[in-house]
Formats: C-alpha cells, sequence, structure tokens
C-alpha cells in the first residue's frame, strides 16, 4: 500500500510540473562562448574559457531559474602572440596565484532571483562560486529565439578578492605600485540553448 501511494505521490507531482508550464533549456557548449577581461595598472589582458555546462528553467514563459559552469582547465589568451609569454601568463592564471585550477578546475554560477524587465531582459542574481568560495552577483540578461534556438547574452562584473584570489590586489596588499591587478573581472557569455523534450 505504501509503494502505490508513492508512486501516487511521484506521478502527481510530474503533473503538477507539467502543468505548471515549467520548461528546461539546455546548453551547447560547441556553440557557447565566454569571454573574460582582467585589466591592470599597465593594461589589461583578454581571452576565453569553454562552457562546460549550463541551463535555463521558464515557468510560462518566463525565466525563473538557471545554472551554468565554467571549465577552467580551458582558460586562454588571446591578447598575446609571443607562444612563450601567453604560456607564462596562462601557467599563471592557473597557478594558486589567481585560480588554483588543479584544485578547482570548474567554477559555477547559480541564480537565486530573477527580475523581470521585459519579455526578452531579465535581472537576475545567483551565487557565482569560484575557488571553491560563492559570492552574489547581478546582473541583466537578454533572450532572443532564432532558428529554433535560445541565444542568452549576459555580461558579469565580480571582484576577484571575493574569491581569494589575491595576486597583485590592493584588498591585500598595500603599495604594490605598477604590479597592481584590479579587483573586477569581466566575463561575457553567449549561450546557444535547445529546449529538453519530455519524453
Amino acid at each position: 500500500m505504501k509503494q502505490i501511494l508513492l508512486l501516487i505521490s511521484v506521478l502527481y507531482s510530474y503533473y503538477s510540473y507539467s502543468q505548471d508550464g515549467l520548461s528546461r533549456y539546455v546548453a551547447d557548449p560547441t556553440k557557447s562562448a565566454i569571454e573574460w577581461t582582467g585589466k591592470k595598472l599597465t593594461g589589461e589582458h583578454y581571452g576565453e574559457i569553454m562552457l562546460g555546462s549550463g541551463e535555463l528553467t521558464f515557468s510560462k514563459d518566463k525565466l525563473v531559474g538557471g545554472t551554468f559552469e565554467m571549465d577552467m582547465n580551458s582558460i586562454t589568451c588571446t591578447d598575446i602572440t609571443d607562444v612563450k609569454s601567453n604560456k607564462r601568463l596562462l601557467d599563471h592564471l592557473k597557478s594558486e596565484d589567481f585560480f588554483s585550477v588543479n584544485r578547482f578546475p570548474t567554477s559555477q554560477f547559480t541564480i537565486i532571483s530573477v527580475e523581470v524587465k521585459s519579455a526578452n531582459e531579465y535581472y537576475v542574481t545567483g551565487n557565482l562560486t569560484i575557488k571553491g568560495k560563492a559570492s552574489p552577483v547581478s546582473f541583466p540578461v537578454k533572450l532572443r529565439n532564432e532558428n529554433n534556438q535560445l541565444l542568452a547574452d549576459a555580461t558579469i562584473t565580480f571582484d576577484r578578492s571575493k574569491y581569494d584570489v589575491k595576486f597583485g590586489s590592493q584588498s591585500f596588499y598595500e603599495n604594490i605600485g605598477d604590479q597592481l591587478v584590479y579587483d573586477d573581472v569581466d566575463i561575457s557569455i553567449k549561450m546557444t540553448l535547445k529546449k529538453e523534450e519530455n519524453n
């Protein structure tokens, strides 16, 4: 009898989920892109990071949740053309001075609240987790449908000092002169997603 009641409960939950109009869109990492920009006193560097996974959830055609994951091992630098200098920077970014990639190979973001701005624009707040440390960030998101796919664009600015990324940061060191690296880092995200069909 208990098993029958449990089955009824599961089926009712699934039915309620479907009736609420919830739908899930899953990102295609091969058609998505993440670009980063970091600035220092003497200039800036920029490059790319591969999307590991991503998804957005909608209720009655309104964004209500979502998450994405970045593959920190995939980080590249596209502004330095000299091979040795490029590798030196990437090795440094992956080291304990910055993102400790060996210990923390992925970074994640999870939406915790959504404000509707228009039919295709939202303002989201969520937890960004880097090096195992979570801190909230907020930013606008634009969505559009194209060729049976959902396209999502967003730019996030986060304070690296909140994630224990210390190198060249005035938040941790004084009088660092021209070694200063600004705490704010920008990441621009373009996700291509497709609706998950219920079997």
